[in-house]
Formats: structure tokens, C-alpha cells, sequence
């Protein structure tokens, strides 16, 4: 009785896997009218300003400011500073992340990181800061701003 079910069993699979042995792919030259496929290297920007969006709990204030990288800006009691804003071309899906670094200052004026790590454009709600007073989350990446660049702000 084994014998005939293993005798059944490799008929079934034999005849499959000879075939799949014989078939040999057909190779078709590219027509003259197709593009090749070309990779277009990295499709990342790296931008100078990163745009936020912060809410004050208390009253209720939305306000969006900008911030230039490796800069700092004060919202409340946080200062919020991107190190990296990264975007596509608007010719991709738009994914926009950048790397920030957020800190309270507290009661008694110390300061405190309360936020470190990527913020993405698309998923505000995903790493946006909490703060029992302020919410701040990445808007977008910018590669101007009507907000002066820090150097020519000190000139």
C-alpha cells in the first residue's frame, strides 16, 4: 500500500518538475521604441528650512513657523531645532522627514530634551512632540523661507 501511494505521489510531482526543466525562457530583444530603465540615483532632498505646526493647548493657538537647519527656534517652552529635512521631487510620492531635536525649559530654567528623532510629514500624528502644554509636529521641507536665513538676520 506505501509503495503505491509513493508510487502515486511521484507521478504526480515528475511530470511537473521534468517540465519545468525543459521550459526554457524565451528571450524577446527590447523593442527599438522602449526607454530602458535607468536608475535615477538618489531621490532625496536635502532642504534648509523645515516648516512646523505647533498648537498651544491653553489657548488654543495654532501657529506654523519655520526653521532653518541646525538652528534654533522657540515655541512656548519648547525649542525646537531640525538637524536634517529631507523631501522627493515633486515628481514622487511625497514622503518629508526630518531629524529634530526638541527641549523644554522648565520652571526653574533649566532645559530639558524632551524629543529626539524623525518626524514625518505625511504621519503627524506618528512622532509629533506631546507636551501637556504644546503639540508641535513637521508641516513640510522648504527650500526657501520668507523668514531671513540666521546670517543675514545678524548683518
Amino acid at each position: 500500500m506505501k509503495n503505491t501511494i509513493l508510487l502515486a505521489a511521484s507521478l504526480l510531482v515528475t511530470p511537473a518538475y521534468a517540465l519545468a526543466q525543459d521550459a526554457k525562457p524565451e528571450l524577446v530583444p527590447p523593442s527599438p521604441d522602449e526607454k530602458p530603465i535607468v536608475n535615477e540615483g538618489p531621490t532625496r532632498l536635502s532642504n534648509p528650512v523645515a516648516e512646523f505646526t505647533g498648537i498651544d493647548k491653553i489657548t488654543g493657538r495654532i501657529i506654523t513657523f519655520d526653521v532653518y537647519i541646525n538652528e534654533t527656534v522657540q515655541f512656548g517652552a519648547l525649542q525646537v531645532t531640525p538637524r536634517v529635512c529631507y523631501s522627493r521631487p515633486d515628481s514622487k510620492q511625497p514622503k518629508t522627514d526630518s531629524f529634530v531635536e526638541v527641549d523644554e525649559i522648565t520652571l526653574d530654567r533649566k532645559i530639558r530634551r524632551i524629543f529626539t528623532g524623525y518626524m514625518f510629514a505625511e504621519s503627524p500624528g506618528l512622532n509629533a512632540v506631546e507636551h501637556p502644554v504644546y503639540d508641535v509636529w513637521l508641516k513640510s521641507c522648504k527650500q526657501k523661507s520668507e523668514v531671513p536665513p540666521p546670517e543675514a538676520a545678524t548683518n
